[in-house]
């Protein structure tokens, strides 16, 4: 994942359930689809702003046979905490200006077999210091009556990131496992359940992230260095993820709630909460309002400032045998929330417009990091769909 990802992910997160989509004012089949969507990532008090331009092309080759290629440009530029403490007296922590650009695009093609349905995929991503090849293969089965459905898929990426203190790109690998059922309770409910592993090795350090250290120059004086922070090069992850899925058909709505439980080998725990509320007003408008709340404790070798532990960082490429230490605020405790509302218009068959506005918090929770490392930010998304 690009850095461009990893901070977007924060606060772009977001799941419905495909019966949920379906609900919602949307094109009828058809052999082509068109996609357009741009989206506004400001964060307050000339933060971090990302821009994203996203354009999709799918063709249909009969009923059973899609093809989908899908494209990216994000542009990101801003001021990020770059892991050093507020200055004595201050609580403002360091910020480092910074801006990049990614190029990013995806292709699948999915084919309906007899009982099952499989789509395979590719990927590529590129930033100045970060490129990411990936593929993916899914399947869904239908079974009892068509009342359930068995989803599960495998992928992976092969990456380069691009390291001051090191010669050659650091090589980073990622592999991933989803299950999934979808259980057709009654005509109006469904449940969701999903199990997901994911396990990454290689250089898992931020190149851009520090640890700050006083250490003796001469008796009795001590100056800050700072060096490069210190991860584990594996991390396993493992998800549990639980949705209920129901439609009001006497309001002309439909509720989504949801459940995520992560943990992983840094020691993390987190919990998100997502509630989706789906109103049509008349045949050809919608309002979808949005609230998402996350919290997680923090990785075990996150610290605010080293100064009160043992740990003696060195200069240099990171050491798989440790010590470990972070001081990038989002490996600390904390909680996000998002509130958004999103309007999906379609003045007539295969034409449809959408608009969003979300507003994202992140705050910490252990006391020490000041909420100074924390941003605030409002998101405006916009797109529309053409089919023939």
């Amino acid at each position: 994942m690009t850095r461009i990802a990893r901070l977007k992910s924060l606060f772009l997160s977001q799941s419905l359930a495909a019966w949920l989509v379906f609900a919602a004012p949307r094109l009828l089949r058809a052999d082509s689809t068109v996609r357009y969507k741009y989206e506004d990532y400001r964060e307050a008090g000339g933060r971090m702003a990302i821009k994203t331009q996203t354009a999709l092309l799918q063709q249909s080759f009969g009923p059973d046979t899609a093809v989908k290629v899908t494209g990216v440009i994000d542009a990101i530029a801003g001021a990020t905490p770059n892991g050093q403490p507020a200055p004595a007296g201050s609580d403002q922590v360091v910020l480092t200006q910074m801006h990049d650009r990614r190029k990013a695009w995806t292709a699948d093609a999915s084919h309906q077999f007899s009982g099952f349905s499989l789509d395979l995929g590719i990927a590529n991503s590129r930033e100045s210091d970060y490129t990411s090849t990936g593929w993916s293969v899914n399947t869904a089965t239908d079974f009892n009556q068509k009342n359930t459905e068995l989803l599960a898929g495998v992928a992976g990426t092969d990456d380069d990131v691009k390291v001051a203190f090191q010669p050659n790109w650091a090589k980073k690998h990622t592999q991933s496992l989803i299950v999934g059922v979808t259980q057709l309770l009654d005509p109006r409910s469904s449940l969701d359940l999903e199990l997901s592993w994911g396990h990454a090795d290689g250089f898992l350090s931020d190149p851009y992230k520090l640890v700050q250290k006083n250490a003796p120059v001469a008796p009795g004086i001590f100056l800050p260095f700072t060096y490069g922070e210190n991860r584990p090069d594996t991390r396993t992850t493992w998800t549990a993820r639980a949705a209920i899925n129901h439609a009001f058909t006497d309001w002309h709505a439909a509720l989504e709630a949801a459940y995520r439980f992560y943990h992983d080998t840094y020691g993390t725990d987190a919990h998100t909460l997502e509630l989706t509320w789906l109103q049509h007003l008349g045949a050809r408008f919608m309002l979808q309002p949005e609230l998402r709340y996350y919290e997680q404790s923090a990785a075990r070798f996150y610290y605010y400032r080293l100064d009160d532990t043992a740990i003696v960082p060195t200069f240099g490429p990171p050491r798989t045998g440790g010590p470990f230490y972070s001081s990038d605020h989002r490996l600390s405790s904390l909680w996000t929330s998002t509130a958004g509302l999103k309007a999906i218009w379609q003045p007539k068959t295969g034409l449809q417009f959408d608009v969003a506005f979300d507003q994202y918090t992140m705050r910490g929770r252990d006391g020490v990091t000041p909420q100074s490392a924390y941003p605030r930010a409002n998101i405006v998304t916009a797109g529309l769909s053409l089919s023939w």
